[in-house]
C-alpha cells in the first residue's frame, strides 16, 4: 500500500500531539522486544501504524489498557492453510483472534494437486484476509520424482508470479537429495530465486551437506527436532523455526535454545495444525505459553514469535511496539501465559464484523479424487512369510523408523498381523494419470480391527489407507472417494466416522466450528477402535511423505529415505 503526502502528515501530527491520535490504549504496559522492558505509557494510532509510545496521547477512540500488556502481533512463519482443513478465509477466522496477525504460508498441498490453479486459488484468497497472508511460491511440486502428484511447477512456472505483492519468495525447498545431485530442474529454481527468500527444509542436515545447501542461499528450517541439530544450523547462519504442530511438536526439545544471544534468528511456525488443536491448546499463542513454561526467558520467546521473525523473512514493518511500525497488536491479560483480551489489526480492534464483507474466492479441484472404486482384492500383497521392511510410526513425529519384522503370509500373500501392531498400508494415485497401488506394512496405530483412509497425503496427496483388513480398508476408500476427499474410519464393515473435504481433496467449504466438531467425534471414533495416537490421521497422512527420514510408502511402493529409492516390501 502506498503512503501518500497527506498521511504522512496525520502520522507527524498525531505523533505530536498536535492532533488527537486516532486510537490510543491509554494507562497501559508493553513489552519493549528489544531492551526486553516492560514499559508503562499510551501507545498511539495513526491508520494503521503506530505514531506514539513512551508519551501521553488522547484518541478519538480510547482503550482502557489498565491491567493489560501490549505486545506486537505474532508471526507465523510456516504454515500449510491447507493443513487446518479449512479454507484461507476460514482459517483467517479461527487464527486471528488468538493473535496470529501475519502468518506465511505454502500452498504445496493444493499445488500439488492443482498446480497453478491451486497458487492462484492462494493468491487470490490472501488478497481478501484480514490478517495479512503471505505466500511462498510452492518449490517441490511433485516433492520427489518417487511419487505421482497432480501437478508439476517449474521455474518458469514459478517466476510467472515472483513478483506478486503478497508473495514474499520460494516456499520451503524439500528436495535436499536434488541439490546434492546438482539436478538441472532444481538448481533452475534456485537459481531464478536468488537473491529472494528461500525457505528451507532440512531435517537431520548437517555437516557438508548442510553447508551445500545453504550456499544455494536457503535460509531457515523449520524441521529441526534436537538442540544439537539446531545450533549447528544457527552457527551456520540458518534462521531455526521452532514447530508445534498437530503431529510435530518440538517446542518441548527446542525450547533451551530460546537465549538472549539466539532469540533474533528464531522464530515460530505451525506448519500443519488443525482447527480442533487450536480450539483446545490454540495457535502461535499456545507456541508461546508453552516455551515460557518449559523456561524458556518471557521476553525472548515474544521477540522469536514477533521481531526475529519478521526481520527472517524481511519484514521490516512490524514485529515491535514502535513509532513507524504496523499497528498490528495483542492485549494480554497475562505475559506468562499469552491470555489474550484482545487483538488489534492494522490499527483496527478485530472483532466477528471484522471479518464481514470480505471478497468471495470461488472454490476449486471439487472433482479431484479421480480413483475407480476399489476391492478387497486391490489390496493382496504376494509373498510368504518372511522378514520384511515396515514403517514404525512414532506417536508425534513425522520422521518414522526402518523397521524389519517377521510379517505373516496366508494362501501365499503377505498379511496383517494385529496383535503384533503390524497392519496393512497402501497408497492409491488419484490424480487420474495412473493406477499406481503402493503396498506395505506399517507399525504404531495398535488397532486390532477396521481402517483409516485419508485423501491428505503429503505432499502428493494420493489416497493413503492403513487397516487391520482388506475388507474394511476397501470400504474406507470407496467411502472417500464418495466424498470427494476427506478422512474416513470403518470398523467391521461400518463406516463409524469421516469428515468430507472436497476442496481439492484438502479442505472443508464449511465453518471452522463445524471442521472441529467433526474432528472432535472422528477423534472419538478412532480412539474407540484402540489407536492411542493423538493426531492418527495426520499421522497417517505424513507416511507418503519420502523427503523425512526414514521408511515411507507412495503410490509407487516403499520408499527408503535415506538411501532416496524404491525397496522391497
Amino acid at each position: 500500500m502506498t503512503v501518500s503526502r497527506d498521511d504522512l502528515k496525520r502520522r507527524i501530527g498525531q505523533a505530536l500531539g498536535e492532533a488527537k491520535a486516532d486510537l490510543v490504549i491509554k494507562n497501559t504496559r508493553f513489552l519493549n522486544v528489544v531492551t526486553g522492558e516492560i514499559a508503562e505509557g499510551d501507545v498511539a494510532v495513526c491508520g494503521d501504524r503506530i505514531v506514539g509510545t513512551y508519551e501521553s496521547y488522547d484518541g478519538v477512540e480510547e482503550i482502557d489498557g489498565r491491567g493489560l500488556t501490549v505486545v506486537p502481533g505474532f508471526i507465523d512463519t510456516h504454515v500449510h492453510c491447507e493443513s487446518t482443513c479449512v479454507t484461507p478465509q476460514e482459517f483467517d477466522r479461527c487464527v486471528l483472534p488468538r493473535g496470529t496477525t501475519t502468518a506465511i504460508c505454502d500452498p504445496h498441498e493444493i499445488c500439488n494437486v492443482l498446480g497453478e490453479t491451486g497458487l492462484r486459488y492462494f493468491l487470490d484468497s490472501a488478497g481478501g484476509t484480514v490478517m495479512d497472508l503471505r505466500v511462498q511460491l510452492s518449490s517441490c511440486v511433485p516433492a520427489t520424482e518417487l511419487e505421482t502428484s497432480g501437478a508439476r511447477l517449474e521455474a518458469p512456472d514459478l517466476v510467472r508470479h515472483k513478483d506478486h505483492p503478497k508473495v514474499l519468495g520460494l516456499a520451503e525447498f524439500m528436495n535436499f537429495p536434488g541439490v546434492f545431485h546438482k539436478v538441472d530442474g532444481v538448481l533452475d529454481k534456485l537459481a531464478a530465486f536468488d537473491g529472494r527468500h528461500i525457505d528451507g527444509h532440512a531435517p537431520l542436515l548437517s555437516g557438508r551437506e548442510l553447508n551445500a545447501y545453504l550456499s544455494c542461499g536457503i535460509r531457515n528450517c523449520h524441521e529441526t527436532t534436537s538442540v544439537p541439530e539446531a545450533m549447528e544450523k544457527l552457527r551456520k547462519g540458518m534462521q531455526v523455526l521452532i514447530r508445534d504442530g498437530s503431529v510435530s511438536k518440538d517446542v518441548h526439545a527446542l525450547a533451551p535454545v530460546i537465549q538472549p544471544e539466539t532469540s533474533p534468528f528464531l522464530g515460530f511456525c505451525t506448519d500443519d495444525r488443525n482447527p480442533l488443536d487450536i480450539a483446545e491448546e490454540g495457535h502461535m499463542d499456545h507456541l508461546i505459553r508453552s516455551a515460557i513454561r518449559l523456561g524458556a526467558p518471557v521476553a525472548h520467546v515474544y521477540r522469536a514469535a514477533t521481531w526475529s521473525a519478521a526481520r527472517g523473512f524481511g519484514l521490516f514493518d512490524r514485529g515491535m511496539v514502535a513509532p513507524g511500525q504496523r499497528a498490528d497488536l495483542v492485549l494480554l491479560d497475562d505475559l506468562e501465559i499469552c491470555a489474550i483480551n484482545r487483538v488489534i489489526r492494522g490499527g483496527r480492534v478485530v472483532t466477528a464484523e471484522s471479518f464481514t464483507g470480505r471478497p468471495a474466492v470461488e472454490p476449486v479441484g471439487l472433482n479431484s479424487v479421480k480413483l475407480d472404486p476399489v476391492t478387497a482384492e486391490d489390496f493382496a500383497v504376494p509373498g510368504g512369510g518372511s522378514v520384511q521392511s515396515v514403517i514404525g510410526v512414532l506417536p508425534g513425529k513425522i520422521i518414522t523408523e526402518h523397521r524389519r519384522l517377521e510379517v505373516p503370509s496366508k494362501g501365499g500373500h503377505l498379511v496383517a498381523d494385529p496383535e503384533r501392531d503390524i497392519l496393512k498400508i497402501c497408497v492409491f494415485a488419484r490424480h487420474g494419470t495412473n493406477r499406481n497401488v503402493g503396498r506395505g506394512f506399517a507399525q504404531g496405530f495398535e488397532f486390532k480391527e477396521g481402517a483409516l483412509a485419508s485423501s491428505v497425503g503429503h505432499d502428493s496427496h494420493n489416497v493413503c489407507v492403513v487397516g487391520a483388513s482388506d475388507a474394511d480398508m476397501a470400504i474406507a476408500v470407496n467411502r472417500l472417494i464418495e466424498l470427494q476427499g476427506g478422512f474416513v474410519a470403518v470398523r467391521n464393515g461400518r463406516v463409524v466416522g469421516e469428515l468430507a473435504l472436497p476442496l481439492a481433496g484438502l479442505m472443508s467449504l464449511e465453518p471452522f466450528e463445524s471442521v472441529e466438531r467433526r474432528l472432535r467425534t472422528l477423534r472419538a471414533s478412532v480412539r474407540e477402535m484402540g489407536c492411542p495416537l493423538a493426531e492418527p490421521f495426520l499421522q497417517l497422512a505424513f507416511l507418503p511423505l519420502p523427503v523425512i527420514p526414514h521408511l515411507k510408502i507412495t503410490d509407487r511402493g516403499l520408499v527408503d529415505v535415506d538411501r532416496f529409492e524404491l525397496v522391497g516390501v
